[in-house]
């Protein structure tokens, strides 16, 4: 594949994405001004929230194509792992779903499911990038090893926003939450949701990652 054909397939998927956050935002205000109602607000923030990880994933990719040693990029790696769980946090959102007298039940669930469904290939696309740098660096067995274990810290990172109300950036403004971990790690429901969580998303990861080495085996 020539650099042409990947930078218009970069185009692609950026044009892709940035539509479908355009929707998602467009249904969300068309809730609002049809009911009179800021139930969904949030969620904009959330998917803002959502581009972080990929934004931090296509810097680590190009950095590591252009030449980059592996210890420079190891604060950008943890960066993007620290903002990772935003990404397919939103699909926790459909917890407010709820019947309400101004707007059809279904229309409430497309507004929360095309932010969710763009969060989760957010957080998919930026895992395919990291994957293929720890590929290039340690080889598929590390790297497969690797993604599964951050989509299990991801679902975990997922309990603590959803749960504790943790934010990413706790971690850097006030890292002394994380003594509270000893207890968090041993209670049932973080258990039971990270597993639950983990499992869906590495599935679900699995579907892109085939569809994705199948249009790059198709382009050779």
């Amino acid at each position: 594949m020539t650099g042409t054909d990947i930078s218009g397939r970069r185009r692609a998927i950026y044009v892709a994405l940035a539509l479908l956050s355009l929707f998602s935002v467009a249904l969300i205000a068309a809730r609002y001004v049809y009911s009179g109602e800021p139930l969904f607000g949030y969620l904009i923030w959330n998917l803002f929230l959502a581009w972080i990880p990929f934004g931090l994933a296509i810097v680590l990719y190009d950095r590591h194509r252009a030449g980059t040693r592996p210890l420079r990029l190891l604060p950008l790696a943890a960066l993007w792992l620290l903002f990772l769980p935003n990404a397919p946090y939103i699909i926790t959102d459909f917890k407010h779903l709820v019947p309400s007298a101004s707007a059809p039940l279904w229309v409430d669930i497309v507004v929360i499911a095309a932010p969710a469904w763009t969060g989760m290939l957010l957080g998919f696309l930026s895992l395919y990038l990291v994957q293929s740098v720890v590929r290039d660096l340690a080889g598929a067995r590390v790297a497969w090893a690797a993604a599964v274990a951050v989509l299990g810290l991801a679902s975990f990172g997922i309990y603590l926003g959803r749960v504790l109300r943790w934010n990413s950036w706790d971690v850097l403004a006030n890292p002394y939450l994380l003594s509270d971990l000893d207890g968090v790690v041993a209670d049932p429901i973080a258990i039971g949701m990270t597993v639950l969580l983990a499992g869906f998303l590495t599935l679900s990861y699995l579907v892109v990652y085939a569809f994705m080495r199948f249009d790059a085996e198709s382009s050779t």
